[in-house]
């Protein structure tokens, strides 16, 4: 039997209702992401493939221009909202509710004038200072997620004597530090950052403990799609043949307590969502 039932004690977020986990599409207009670098190579093909995880089932997509891989080369915001803003403007004009994967202000701005409605920042707003301050004054929703030092330096950092402990009471100060600021509690989720400063067995433990996470009383995003640890438990090397054992740890996280699961096999995740929750007992 699961720890946590499917549906979330927050009844929404971002405007979403949470009776069931949202699925959120990743769409990476990088040349250097991890799995799908490149993929979308014009703004039409990002645009299309947007829209066709919307039609999916994906309740939020999830838009980045910066790779934040171990060991990324940062990307400087004006090249960074240029990847974004076009497609981000299409697909807000076509009813899809963006979430902007970026930890640098000018882009949280222009992002959202262009029509986005949620900041996914894997900094937790730590990377760039102007960014708590912004997102206080434009009152939207926010994702904050647990990282150690940057994307170039974060694997030089899972070190814990206490990784769940020490996770949650991390993620709980940069919660903390985003109230303080002015953004508004019920405005905040929160994501473990598996792989990002955890090294295989470590992301493990914490996907384990996901119950941990949803004590702190905000949704949890949970982002293990296609990352290195679900390729060595399925003995699996091309990530982008990773989406069976990626559902395998998606419908886990589910169980689990997870609000919103971010995700490359957007139809997959779906589908499979449905059928765990029709056989689930009533």
């Amino acid at each position: 039997m699961p720890d946590h039932p499917t549906q979330s004690p927050i009844p929404h977020w971002a405007g979403l209702p949470l009776t069931a986990p949202l699925v959120m599409g990743i769409l990476n207009l990088t040349p250097d992401s991890f799995s799908d670098g490149g993929a979308h190579p014009d703004p039409a093909a990002a645009i299309a493939h947007g829209l066709a995880m919307r039609a999916s089932g994906a309740a939020i997509i999830d838009i980045g221009g910066e790779s934040t891989r171990p060991g990324a080369t940062p990307v400087p915001p004006d090249i960074e909202a240029a990847r974004i803003i076009p497609i981000i403007r299409a697909l807000a004009e076509a009813g899809v509710v963006v979430s902007v994967d970026t930890r640098n202000a000018p882009t949280m701005a222009a992002a959202l004038d262009a029509g986005a409605a949620i900041i996914n920042d894997v900094s937790a707003l730590r990377h760039d200072e102007r960014s708590a301050k912004l997102l206080a004054e434009r009152g939207g929703p926010v994702i904050l997620m647990h990282m150690r030092g940057t994307p170039a330096t974060m694997n030089c950092q899972a070190h814990y004597a206490d990784l769940l402990t020490e996770v949650t009471d991390e993620l709980a100060a940069r919660r903390d530090a985003a109230i303080a600021a002015g953004i508004a509690p019920a405005a905040i989720a929160l994501d473990p950052g598996f792989g990002f400063a955890k090294i295989a067995h470590q992301n493990i433990t914490l996907l384990r403990g996901l119950d941990r996470l949803c004590a702190l009383g905000h949704p949890i995003l949970v982002g293990v799609s296609r990352k290195r640890f679900i390729g060595d438990i399925a003995q699996v090397a091309e990530p982008a043949a990773r989406d069976p054992a990626s559902l395998a740890a998606a419908l886990f996280a589910a169980r689990h307590g997870a609000a919103i699961l971010r995700v490359h096999d957007v139809a997959g995740t779906v589908q499979a969502l449905r059928v765990s929750q029709a056989l689930e007992p009533a």
